[in-house]
């Protein structure tokens, strides 16, 4: 990036609340040299720095993009999971806009079950197919779809395991990150200062806390899947 692309880039983080960290006794050491100084006793980022680490992780996601890879996007907890959805649909990808589930990627196979299950109650309760059960079956039918519906429906697209992982808050995440080194998949996460940077792979140091936040670097992900896909 030119030098006016970098400020840029810098503003629209600024705009987006990028900057805010946590309180000091919160920062985990490796967040250290990312911080710029404090303000209210609150930690700011040095957006300059936050700036590089994230076109480093742009160029990942456009490699990715280009080759047509799965990623995986996960954002659990309030703040992340209507973003995460959003961004992940209209990439077409696999998504968890709630709790992990264990074994997500570790035993994939029985997750593929589960999705499998939800597909095909959905399917029979679309096409009238339930009418053979009784009432209170039924109403047991419906309350399973429910809530594999919670759980799974957001991986109803995902055939194989990603080539990526994308989480909100790599602290908050910290299962879904463990699954994915064991697994050999690489890991990008929006981690705030109270998390470990070298947990993950690709890690964006930036407010992971507020929904603008989120939101700007999700747009940015999606941006830069969208134009590697381009390149094909």
């Amino acid at each position: 990036m030119n030098t006016s692309e970098t400020k840029s880039r810098i503003d629209d983080l600024f705009k987006a609340g990028a900057h805010f960290g946590f309180v000091r006794s919160r920062r985990h050491p490796t967040a250290k040299p990312f911080i710029y100084g404090a303000k209210n006793k609150i930690e700011i980022f040095d957006l300059e720095k936050t700036s590089e680490e994230l076109e480093q992780v742009l160029e990942f996601i456009q490699h990715l993009g280009k080759e047509n890879a799965p990623i995986l996007m996960v954002g659990g907890k309030s703040e992340a999971r209507e973003a995460i959805r959003r961004g992940a649909e209209s990439l077409n990808m696999p998504f968890v806009a709630g709790r992990w589930i264990g074994g997500t990627l570790t035993n994939f196979s029985e997750i593929k079950k589960r999705v499998q299950k939800l597909e095909d109650l959905t399917t029979q309760k679309e096409k009238g197919e339930l009418g053979k059960y009784t009432k209170k079956e039924r109403l047991l039918i419906d309350r399973e779809i429910e809530n594999l519906n919670r759980f799974f429906s957001g991986l109803s697209n995902m055939a194989n395991l990603p080539k990526a992982l994308f989480v909100i808050d790599s602290k908050h995440e910290h299962t879904a990150i463990a699954e994915a080194k064991r697994m050999g998949i690489p890991t990008i996460s929006l981690s705030g200062s109270d998390c470990n940077l070298k947990d993950v792979d690709h890690p964006i140091p930036g407010n992971d806390a507020s929904r603008p936040s989120i939101e700007y670097f999700v747009g940015e992900v999606v941006k830069a899947y969208r134009e590697g896909k381009a390149k094909q």
